[in-house]
């Protein structure tokens, strides 16, 4: 079957009766639909959800625009772990402390669904991955320092994996770069702070090994692990992927992505064309240049606008070895990192033509804060 065959066949199984929930296209009404028959098992869900879009959409908004933080104790698992950019949280109770401190110091924020591209069913969980536009005003204080009553706008990223109306593990990527700049913080300063409360509490840089892009003095391997694919078009992406990635041939985005593809990147940037996207890539390699680039999942749905969406979940693990489109890095520092990203991807007629991909540049400026103090603490207890 040819690609715009496969698209139009897509998008016929996602439209009429009974069609999963698509955030695109959609107001919010229509999202938190009311008096809407179930569209798919959700067994062990409450009875408002009528499908896994409408609850990731609808939960998320109950939560933190509603202000009802005690779903948490319904929607996630005691020991649910959120494993963020920033750092990890190990229990509910930590979510829900969170929740109410982030809630006080942007009590404007919105998030606004983009799209939610998921897979699984009610018998063997779902996995969820959750684009949201953030948008309000610094008014009150918190981890940000003193209110600034600037504006801001970021996007987020949440994979979820969901049971019976329960999260039990989350990946969260927020763009904090994007909203501190934004707000008319020092992200150098911002970043020591973040860096010296894990210091304190004895969590230190550790760069053991090496990157697990080359095996001794051989080149990348050519094909890439497709255990985690579920369909061909899966296997399709995480192949390029690896090309682009891991092989650096970069010029093999020329035939992934189409000549009028729109990247939506980190830190707000809207770009067009596939110089752009080529730009922005080899700038990430220039900062890591020894990075190499694991995908963690893939999940991928028909999309009612044509053709697929795809989502995947991926880490960078490198070093500082140079300068790149991360500029609050500064100079090369050679200190070991990892950036924790996610990227959605619209692709019709076989070719990207959005590319929606958030990773935080705080986290990663954070880490070199991190290896920095670590460094100065064992040259004190040297001389001592």
């Amino acid at each position: 079957m040819a690609n715009t065959e496969k698209d139009k066949a897509g998008a016929a199984r996602t439209t009429g009766p009974g069609a999963v929930l698509q955030a695109e296209r959609l107001d919010f009404v229509d999202l938190v639909p009311k008096d809407r028959p179930r569209a798919q098992s959700m067994k062990g869900f409450d009875d408002c959800y009528t499908d896994i879009v409408d609850y990731i959409i609808r939960c998320t908004h109950r939560i933190w625009d509603e202000r009802d933080v005690g779903l948490i104790y319904s929607h996630y698992t005691h020991d649910c772990i959120v494993y963020a950019a920033g750092g990890t949280i190990y229990t509910r109770e930590e979510i829900v402390q969170d929740t109410i401190r982030r809630l006080y110091m942007l009590p404007e924020r919105r998030g606004m669904a983009t799209q939610v591209i998921w897979n699984g069913n009610d018998e063997d969980g779902f996995y969820t991955s959750h684009l949201v536009t953030g948008s309000g005003r610094h008014t009150q204080p918190g981890i940000y320092g003193k209110p600034t009553g600037r504006s801001f706008v970021a996007r987020t990223v949440a994979d979820c994996m969901v049971y019976q109306n329960r999260i039990f593990r989350e990946w969260l990527v927020v763009d904090s770069m994007a909203q501190v700049k934004q707000i008319g913080l020092d992200p150098q300063a911002y970043a020591t702070n973040l860096a010296k409360a894990y210091f304190d509490k004895g969590l230190l840089a550790v760069d053991i090994g090496e990157p697990g892009r080359l095996t001794g003095q051989y080149p990348p391997l050519s094909t890439p692990d497709l255990s985690i694919a579920n369909n061909d078009a899966e296997r399709e992406v995480l192949q390029w992927l690896h090309d682009i990635h891991n092989r650096r041939m970069f010029g093999r985005i020329k035939t992934a992505y189409a000549p009028t593809v729109q990247y939506h990147g980190p830190l707000m940037k809207e770009l067009y064309g596939q110089a752009s996207v080529i730009h922005q890539t080899i700038g990430l390699y220039a900062a890591i240049p020894d990075g190499f680039f694991m995908p963690q999942h893939i999940c991928s749905q028909p999309s009612d606008e044509g053709g697929i969406k795809v989502a995947v979940r991926w880490l960078i693990e490198g070093h500082h070895l140079g300068w790149g489109v991360m500029e609050e890095l500064g100079a090369p520092t050679g200190k070991r990192l990892q950036v924790m990203g996610m990227s959605h991807y619209h692709i019709r007629d076989g070719k990207v033509v959005d590319d929606w991909t958030t990773y935080d540049e705080m986290s990663v400026l954070m880490q070199i804060k991190l290896a920095q103090m670590s460094d100065k603490g064992s040259a004190v207890l040297d001389e001592d």
